[in-house]
């Protein structure tokens, strides 16, 4: 059932986004509400040049009770077979991939990460030949302006 969610998931958030209506951009930071999906969502890109069409995001979908699901579009695809984790500060938390897409591998996790994310500066996406490295100014805001973007969804 997870694996589903985050596949539908990953399909809503394929390429940012056919947004609907911007929330504010927070430093590296993004959050978007789409009301006709119903969700919300705070997004980044990696920082360097060979980011491509990689991204960070943490979705809200009301309607399905999701809230605060992360999700990482790749800069290219791991190897499989390796492990990916995303390291915030000095915490590390495994991820499941597939192609281009990561995620959390359950909701405790998803939980985790994002409390990580409110206390710290920088996040990395690595393993199995990808290195995405993201700045977290102004992830908290983003994050906060998504959920209550979707508060009236």
């Amino acid at each position: 059932m997870r694996k589903l969610i985050c596949l539908t998931a990953i399909a809503a958030l394929a390429a940012p986004l056919g947004a609907k209506d911007s929330l504010g951009v927070y430093s590296s930071w993004a959050a978007f509400r789409d009301a006709e999906t119903p969700r919300c969502y705070a997004i980044a890109k990696p920082r360097g040049r060979n980011a491509n069409n990689a991204f960070a995001s943490i979705g809200t979908w009301p309607k399905r009770s999701i809230r605060n699901q992360v999700h990482f579009r790749l800069s290219r695809e791991t190897r499989e077979g390796s492990r990916l984790r995303v390291r915030i500060d000095t915490t590390n938390f495994d991820l499941v991939a597939q192609g281009l897409n990561a995620w959390a591998p359950d909701a405790q996790t998803d939980a985790a990460i994002v409390a990580a994310l409110r206390s710290a500066s920088a996040m990395r996406v690595n393993g199995g030949g990808v290195s995405d490295r993201y700045d977290l100014s102004g992830v908290a805001t983003a994050m906060d302006a998504a959920i209550v973007g979707c508060a009236d969804l």
